[in-house]
This record gives structure tokens, sequence and C-alpha cells, in this order.
């Protein structure tokens, strides 16, 4: 450190790097041996990254980065969209569904990117910008299950009626995208889920992920 430079801002901008490196997020005591500082220190750091939205803490009280870093870059949310359309287009035309990348925001799941089937008489209208608790519906549940489960294994989620009375979804998780948690999914009106749209979003997925790592 230099004489013109911040020891807390230099400490700050290592925890969003730290938090970036894994999937997984970190805990205060893991963040302390890593900076080679004590617990108070760290807490401090989290709660003003916390403010910001630049940091969020999980039911477990692990760190994670916050989507306040995506909000840093105006042209960051547009640039993910873009990157996934081709994608999710694909995905609704070939299901006849309607077709989302939902991101993590805090406790919430937040659509950031909706693709509507061109062919179909009917499909259920889903928004940019749509919120719901990670609990409910396939993407958040699917956001979820990924933390559980192994590396390797995306594998993916089906719901029935949890947002909305009548609807079924799909959804699997981003795997590999460092410092971001998401899903692609789909939202249909059905009974049940055809057995097809299961791996279809899955591969929808790695499909989203390969262009945003």
């Amino acid at each position: 450190m230099t004489a013109e430079t911040s020891q807390t801002l230099d400490r700050g901008l290592r925890v969003l790097k730290l938090l970036a490196d894994t999937d997984h997020g970190l805990t205060v005591t893991e963040l302390s041996q890593k900076l080679g500082v004590n617990r108070t220190v760290v807490y401090r750091l989290l709660a003003t990254l916390e403010q910001h939205a630049l940091v969020r803490r999980d039911l477990g009280g692990r760190a994670r980065v916050g989507l306040g870093v995506l909000r840093l870059g105006r042209q960051v949310h547009p640039l993910v969209r873009e990157a996934a359309m081709p994608a999710l287009r694909s995905l609704a035309e070939d299901i006849g569904a309607t077709a989302h990348l939902t991101l993590v925001d805090g406790a919430e799941a937040l659509a950031v990117a909706v693709v509507e089937p061109s062919w179909t008489d009917y499909h259920v209208a889903y928004r940019a910008g749509f919120r719901h608790p990670l609990d409910r519906g396939a993407a958040g549940r699917a956001i979820l299950a990924a933390r559980q489960k192994a590396p390797g294994d995306p594998g993916y989620t089906l719901t029935h009626g949890e947002l909305e009375t009548g609807a079924c979804g799909a959804a699997a998780p981003l795997v590999g995208v460092t410092g971001v948690e998401g899903s692609v999914g789909v939202v249909m009106l059905a009974d049940v889920v055809p057995e097809r749209v299961g791996k279809r979003v899955v591969e929808a997925a790695r499909e989203v992920a390969e262009v945003l790592r």
C-alpha cells in the first residue's frame, strides 16, 4: 500500500474479488483468514458492501456477490440479456412456451430476460423485471437445488401452480458462471411438463452459461 491508496477500499475490493471466485460464497471466518484481518474488520466491510447491494448473505451466513455489482454498469443487464437471447429464443420456439433467464437478487429471483414463442395460440405472460421468492417457482427452486448438488450435476426442477394457477415451470441452473447465480427455464399452461422439456432446458442453460463465462 502507498500513501495515495486507501487500505479500506483495497480490502473491500479484495472481498469482492474473493467472492467472485467462488460459487458457494465465503463465511466471515474464511474471509478473515484469506484477507489476514480480524473478523470485526470483515463484518464492517461486508456491512458496507451490503448497503450498496454489492454483497449479500444467504440464510447460512455465507457472503456472495450481490446484483449491485451488475448495476454499477448500466449496460451490463442489457449485455446479459443480449447474450442470452439466442438460446432463449431457440428454447421458446422449440418448446412453444415462454422462456426466461432469472438471476438471484437477495432472497428473490429476478427475471432479466424473457422470450415468448411466436407460433403458439396462447402462452403464459411473463415479463422481465418479475420477482418472486427463491423458494417458489421452478426458476428459484432450480437455483436453490444447485447449491446442494455436486458440480457437473445441474439437473432440472419442475413445479406446478406455484406462481400462477394452471401454469407449470421447468428450469435448470446456470453452472460455472463466476459470481452469478441464475437459471434458465420455461413456463407453460399444462397439467404436466412433457418429458423432453427438462432436458431441453438443461441444454439451454448450458448454452447461456457458455456465453456468460
